[in-house]
């Protein structure tokens, strides 16, 4: 058996090789480079297609005796997932682009080279699980849920999973930092990437003006019930939910509860009118290939709708036209347009869509 394996220079990909290698398989190391950082305006040492990444990749290949490559995918990564990004905040979204990259990327282009090397699995550093079953492929999250990235991986189909191994999920991170420093890995102790890895400041609207070379007009900030209540900076500062950085002061807490491109409004509302039961859901996958119940139908489930959200009992309608429905026990709060809201059954994730 021979693997693919994708190493963006820190510690967690770096000991899903080690595992790899420690099973007897071979194995071929490779970066995908995604982006130039000046195309985005952060200095090129910030984030993980940086030269020092691709080193700290390079050398922890080189030391499990590995051959390593730099693969550009530079073209894809912009297509797929910076021009949705931006897409999506001109159109008042909220992306979630490492569920893009994901899709269209690691598990999609990435696998397309492994197929081309004769490479039987793509292997990441993921914290989730891949366990064979009776009816197929089964997804499931991480032993360690602090670091469970199952939400991130609702997109898998049953032939990327049957191709897939998840080395790290039946560690917690605190193991997989341990493997690192035993075996003398030069980012044993390199700290883990909090940002978007092209956003490493977290100013989206620099970025997206970087790329589009666009100016983005002020226009009104409302209330829910239509009054005008001040003037915000232009629609792609902003998402749901948000509190900070609105520049305006009422006297009492006011929260993004809207955005609406169209008429280049930002709505602002209380903290309540924030929550939220029911979702529609769209570009559903189902991690079986198929819904559960038929369509017309509904299923009981735990489902959250961001990324840090804690999971929520819901019921969920199947609908015909290839979206879902998504109805909470309890109101849940700043459910976003293009966030992806996940469905479990206790730790196995039954599948997930785009808010819309």
């Amino acid at each position: 058996m021979k693997a693919l394996i994708a190493m963006s220079g820190g510690v967690d990909s770096s000991v899903a090789a080690y595992l790899i290698r420690q099973q007897g398989m071979d194995a071929v190391g490779c970066t995908m480079k995604l982006y130039d950082n000046e195309d985005a305006g952060v200095p090129k040492e910030n984030t993980c297609c940086s030269l020092d990444d691709i080193e700290d990749a390079r050398s922890v290949a080189y030391r499990l005796g590995m051959s390593y490559y730099v693969f550009n995918f530079k073209d894809d990564f912009k297509e797929k997932v910076i021009d949705n990004f931006i897409c999506c905040y001109e159109n008042g979204m909220t992306p979630n682009p490492c569920i893009e990259c994901n899709r269209y990327l690691k598990f999609n282009k990435l696998m397309e080279r492994a197929q081309v090397m004769e490479c039987d699995y793509v292997v990441t550093g993921h914290y989730a699980r891949i366990e064979k079953t009776p009816e197929g492929y089964v997804l499931k999250k991480a032993v360690d849920d602090s670091k469970d990235q199952s939400y991130v991986l609702y997109s898998l189909t049953q032939e990327q999973l049957a191709h897939t191994l998840f080395p790290l999920g039946e560690l917690t991170k605190t193991q997989a930092r341990e493997i690192a420093e035993e075996n003398g890995f030069i980012n044993a102790n390199k700290p883990d990437s909090q940002d978007i890895c092209f956003v490493p400041d977290g100013d989206y609207a620099k970025v997206i003006r970087s790329f589009t070379g666009k100016d983005y007009p002020p226009g009104n900030y409302v209330s829910t019930s239509g009054e005008v209540l001040g003037t915000h900076k232009g629609i792609i500062h902003y998402t749901i939910g948000q509190r900070k950085g609105l520049g305006i002061a009422l006297g009492e807490p006011r929260f993004v509860c809207k955005i609406k491109p169209e008429t280049n409004e930002v709505v602002l509302g209380t903290n309540e009118e924030l929550m939220t039961t029911g979702l529609k859901v769209g570009d559903v996958n189902w991690i079986l290939g198929h819904a559960p119940v038929s369509e017309g139908e509904t299923f009981r489930c735990s489902a959250k709708a961001r990324y840090k959200h804690k999971e929520q009992p819901a019921t969920v309608t199947v609908c015909g036209d290839g979206t879902i429905e998504v109805e909470f026990d309890v109101p849940v709060r700043a459910a976003t347009p293009g966030q992806s809201c996940v469905l479990y059954d206790g730790d196995v994730v039954i599948g997930g869509g785009k808010i819309f």
